[in-house]
């Protein structure tokens, strides 16, 4: 039971540092960033296809006028 107990603070105080040390929170801010700009591409896949074929098209189209 000891044992077990020394195995739980350890583990307890690993957490518990890791959530104090700022670089820690720099890269769950960075996953959690990440993870909604990928939520968004998803969500929005359509509508962002047609305006960058848009803008390709747009682009297309002016450049043979030169």
């Amino acid at each position: 039971m000891k044992t077990w107990n020394l195995v739980m603070r350890k583990i307890w105080d690993g957490i518990k540092g890791f959530y104090e040390e700022e670089d820690g929170v720099a890269v769950l801010e960075i996953i959690l960033i990440i993870v909604v700009l990928i939520g968004l591409v998803l969500i929005f896949r359509n509508q962002l296809t047609t305006i960058i074929n848009n803008i390709f098209d747009t682009i297309s189209s002016r450049s043979r006028g030169f």
